[in-house]
């Protein structure tokens, strides 16, 4: 690994087998087509992998230790590096950078999961996300109701596109070697976008699920709006007073939200 050290602070495990490499790009329907927005281009292996597929890559990378290696090792192809923090970018400088519709295809640290995510899906020129992160954060992603899994991320991004899980990688494909499984997920985004305001329907995703076995209708509970106002109108529109957020459908939180916005804000 030459003289790279690694970092804890950035989530750095990395992947060499190519094979798996080259079927991570496959999943993600990358073609010569497409352009593809990297994550974390780490040491290079998918970046290197998605480049032979892809019409032109743009990978963002926070750790600037890795400029001369990074720079050196794909010059002269259709990568270009952009070594700043993703999440520092605006939508409007990123359009700046990208030029229009893109897919993203990254290995992504846990604590970035969810923030990647949010921040992605609401990007109109994103096409299709696929993301390599901890098994078990993928299983929340796709995840149903009625279900351990089901909650804040899988609404946030069921809300926005289809999503399934597309390959499994065992721990020790990884170097260092972490502590859990991965798996590889593809959310492919709705063509039709809706006239809601996503960030306050995820606020009230958010808040209906505050406390997880309690009723919905203690966790929508205002100053101003009491748990029975709140199970009268869950009542009348042909739910249970006792209802709970994990019971709730993708298509339910959207009803409830309109039901209830101009009350809970």
């Amino acid at each position: 690994m030459g003289n790279f050290t690694f970092k804890k602070k950035f989530g750095q495990n990395f992947l060499s087998d190519k094979n798996l490499l080259n079927e991570i790009v496959a999943k993600a329907g990358v073609t010569s087509d497409d352009v593809v927005v990297e994550i974390g281009a780490g040491k290079g292996a998918l970046t290197e992998a998605i480049s032979a597929a892809a019409k032109k890559v743009y990978s963002f990378e926070v750790d600037k230790e890795l400029i001369d290696y990074l720079t050196e090792k794909f010059d002269g192809t259709n990568v270009e590096f952009v070594f700043k923090d993703v999440m520092d970018i605006s939508d409007k400088e990123l359009h700046e950078i990208v030029g229009g519709k893109f897919k993203l295809v990254a290995n992504l640290p846990y604590y970035i999961t969810s923030p990647i995510l949010t921040r992605f899906l609401q990007n109109e020129y994103l096409e299709s996300a696929t993301v390599m992160v901890q098994e078990e954060v993928a299983d929340r992603i796709i995840a149903g109701p009625r279900t351990k899994d089901y909650g804040v991320l899988t609404v946030m991004c069921q809300l926005l596109g289809e999503t399934k899980k597309v390959l499994r990688v065992n721990r020790k494909m990884f170097y260092p070697v972490p502590n859990v499984d991965s798996a590889v997920v593809k959310i492919e985004k709705y063509k039709h976008k809706e006239e809601i305001d996503y960030n306050k329907l995820i606020a009230f995703v958010k808040k209906s699920f505050t406390m997880r076995r309690k009723k919905l209708s203690a966790n929508l509970e205002t100053a101003r709006f009491s748990k029975q106002a709140i199970e009268e109108v869950l009542v009348d529109n042909g739910y249970l007073a006792t209802t709970r957020a994990e019971e709730l459908s993708i298509n339910d939180f959207k009803r409830l939200y309109w039901l209830f916005l101009d009350i809970i804000g």
